[in-house]
């Protein structure tokens, strides 16, 4: 999928408007890929999450489109406000992007939005990602993220994930692999827990 600054399609300010506004000398798009405003202690979450709600709320398809079509900050802060309004006309778009995985970072924003849709669909979503990387135990891309969402999904809709979590099985290998090229490990419950955190959160935001 080729990237297009989002000036060549007459929308230039998006990038200004969703992706680098400034919280505590931080952009917007690296509070989302590092999760400190799901802490309790960071100083403007208050505000960060009121923006980005409203955000969320406010920014047309059409301006989340040239987002999707850039670069990953872009891809992460627009997958982060789809999630958020859970706009699921964007379902095959996101679920392209996350198989592509062409660029870092962004796909764990995908998986977030996948989870807040959260119906059977995004769950075949995320195991055919699944199936097609966690046999890849030279690649450390978004597999942690895909099966903390699809983790939750099955609780919500059993869909039956024991086969990538029992003993032994895809997930153990892929971890076995990562541990030769040098990466930290995570079990199951840890990849669920930290997803149950930030869909918990945005849960909260929403019906606030």
């Amino acid at each position: 999928m080729p990237s297009q600054h989002p000036e060549e399609i007459g929308y230039g300010h998006v990038v200004e408007s969703y992706v680098t506004r400034m919280y505590g000398g931080l952009p917007r798009y690296l509070v989302l890929n590092g999760g400190r405003f799901l802490g309790p202690r960071w100083w403007h979450t208050t505000r960060f999450t009121r923006h980005l709600l409203n955000d969320a709320a406010a920014i047309t398809d059409e301006e989340l489109e040239a987002l999707l079509g850039y670069e990953w900050r872009s891809r992460l802060t627009a997958a982060w406000l789809i999630g958020i309004d859970r706009r699921q006309r964007f379902r095959a778009h996101i679920g392209d992007l996350l198989l592509a995985s062409e660029v870092c970072y962004s796909g764990s924003a995908y998986c977030f939005a996948l989870t807040r849709f959260g119906t059977h669909a995004d769950a075949e979503i995320l195991t055919a990602y699944l199936d097609h990387y966690l046999p890849r135990t030279d690649l450390h891309y978004d597999q942690p993220a895909a099966l903390g969402a699809l983790l939750r999904l099955d609780a919500l809709l059993g869909t039956h994930t024991d086969r990538f979590t029992e003993p032994d099985g895809l997930w153990d290998e892929w971890v076995m692999g990562m541990r030769r090229l040098g990466y930290p490990s995570y079990t199951p419950a840890e990849l669920r827990r930290w997803t149950d955190l930030q869909c918990d959160f945005a849960n909260g935001w929403t019906r606030t």
